[in-house]
């Protein structure tokens, strides 16, 4: 009793430091994401600038534009086998280093072909970025605060789109052969801030126990834990799933090796070739919710946001760019102010009204329509606002959240790779399809497609809210083959057994 009694002030003291320490490490993470943002945000006015100076066509702009979502494939791809093979920190170092190069020959490039190829790299590193930011920060958060800190990405994304837009405001003053340059090459300055900063981070734990190094791993988990129970706890889950027995102590361990061939076999099998209902419940959401994400138009948006304002109206480079940067910092702040609701009823609105004005103001070429051109900017604003508070960040913790642990890894990459081809077919085909059906009649089109994302998310995605991950797999049903479903009862005596050993081992450090 008396030691219940002293639990109080001994635990709660730490835990702030705890999770102050944490959110310092997933800030530094999730910084990451600043380069994609800031790309996808200074191509949209740089791209002006680009088509002047190399005298290029529509359609090599939207390839120019677009192709770095494809590009980014490679590197996402590549960041799991780099991160366990260099650790998640140094990996964060190496997206760096490449985006910083990427972003020196696109800034010293003098053709297209130049350029192109430093969209390549760049999109590696934007790739590497993308895929080991979300995972750093998860495997360093504690649980109470895992689903706040896991959003940071993507507040980062939009903070990066709005530098993007201050510097093509910046430097658009500039000579037309330098301009475009600067706004692209300076976009190197952040990845060496970044890379410097990240070396002070630690760490990722489950990394650590991977690598048999419990000491180091138990010095993170210290740091980033609630309490020391939960320290022991998360240290005992890591090495169960690293297949170390939780009685095997030491400052360094061997890792039993794993046949990990048949593992991602049978991962594969469970998730794409054969999966039960439930499973394939669980797949069609995770991945779904990505395709609506981005076919609902919003790079269209974030990355031609000065070619559909001039269609709106406005005329004039620093007129253009400067709403622009009202676009970025709307969204900025909307997503910072993130209810964490999927808010579809508002972004189906907004790009209904912004098809009716742009349509309205291309019917009158040679007259200036004031109220269209207002509605216009309004609906502009509105419906970043409604993806910032809404199916922006919702997508990255939905999709995390869903699949069972055992199929995560597979199933978040899933769901990364459509998200960014989606986004690739937009930006690479938005100037052409407002060719051949008008720019108001391709919002028309967004509107329709968001329109059908809120009846697939009304009738198909069940509320995750309010439940742990453990429990996620009863709102879709039991993922479990037939075999796994035999072997039911014994799994859980051994599930009792081991939450026995860890509250034991908790107790006695």
């Amino acid at each position: 009793m008396d030691s219940a009694a002293a639990l109080p002030p001994a635990v709660e003291p730490k835990k702030t430091g705890n999770v102050k320490f944490a959110f310092a490490c997933a800030i530094l993470a999730s910084m990451t994401s600043i380069l994609l943002g800031y790309d996808i945000g200074v191509m949209s006015g740089a791209s002006l600038y680009i088509q002047k100076d190399l005298k290029i066509s529509d359609e090599q702009v939207e390839v120019l534009v677009g192709i770095l979502n494809v590009y980014s494939l490679i590197g996402s791809f590549a960041a799991g086998r780099t991160s366990d093979w260099i650790g998640r920190r140094f990996t964060i170092v190496f997206a760096a280093v490449i985006f910083f190069v990427g972003a020196l020959i696109m800034g010293f490039s003098a053709n297209f072909v130049m350029l192109m190829f430093g969209r390549f790299v760049a999109g590696i590193g934007v790739g590497y970025a993308l895929m080991i930011a979300p995972v750093y920060t998860a495997e360093v958060s504690p649980a109470s605060s895992r689903g706040f800190l896991t959003s940071f990405p993507e507040v980062f994304i939009n903070f990066g789109i709005l530098l993007g837009y201050v510097s093509n405001y910046a430097f658009s003053r500039l000579s037309l052969l330098l301009g475009w340059r600067v706004m692209l090459g300076i976009g190197a300055a952040p990845s060496v801030l970044l890379g410097f900063m990240v070396l002070g981070m630690p760490e990722s734990p489950r990394w650590l126990v991977m690598k048999g190094r419990l000491a180091d791993a138990k010095v993170v988990l210290a740091k980033t834990s609630d309490t020391a129970e939960e320290a022991a706890e998360r240290l005992a889950d890591i090495k169960t799933a690293a297949g170390i027995p939780l009685d095997l102590d030491g400052d360094v361990v061997a890792v039993p090796k794993t046949k990990g061939s048949s593992q991602e076999k049978r991962v594969w099998k469970e998730l794409i070739f054969s999966p039960t209902p439930a499973m394939r419940h669980i797949l069609i959401s995770g991945i779904g919710i990505h395709f609506f994400q981005q076919a609902s138009g919003i790079d269209a948006v974030v990355l031609y946001s000065p070619r559909v304002f001039k269609s709106a109206g406005i005329t004039g480079d620093n007129r253009l760019l400067g709403t622009t940067v009202a676009v970025g910092a709307t969204k900025t702040v909307f997503i910072l102010v993130a209810t964490f609701l999927l808010d579809r009823i508002g972004m189906i609105v907004s790009l209904a009204g912004l098809a009716a004005g742009l349509t309205v103001v291309s019917k009158h070429p040679d007259e200036k329509i004031t109220w269209a051109i207002v509605l216009c900017i309004f609906c502009i604003m509105a419906y970043v606002a409604f993806f910032s508070i809404g199916l922006g960040p919702i997508t990255w913790v939905y999709s995390s959240e869903i699949f069972p642990l055992h199929v995560r890894a597979l199933g978040c990459s899933l769901g990364v790779a459509l998200n960014r081809l989606t986004s690739g077919v937009i930006s690479m085909t938005f100037l052409s399809l407002s060719k051949a059906i008008t720019i108001g009649g391709a919002f028309f089109l967004f509107a329709g497609i968001a329109s059908l994302a809120w009846v697939f998310f009304f009738t198909y995605l069940p509320e995750t809210r309010g439940h742990t991950l453990e429990d996620m797999s009863q709102l879709f049903g039991s993922t479990a083959t037939h075999k796994q479903a035999g072997a039911t009862a014994e799994a859980a005596d051994d599930d009792a057994a081991a939450k026995d050993k860890k509250v034991e081992m908790a107790a006695t450090n």
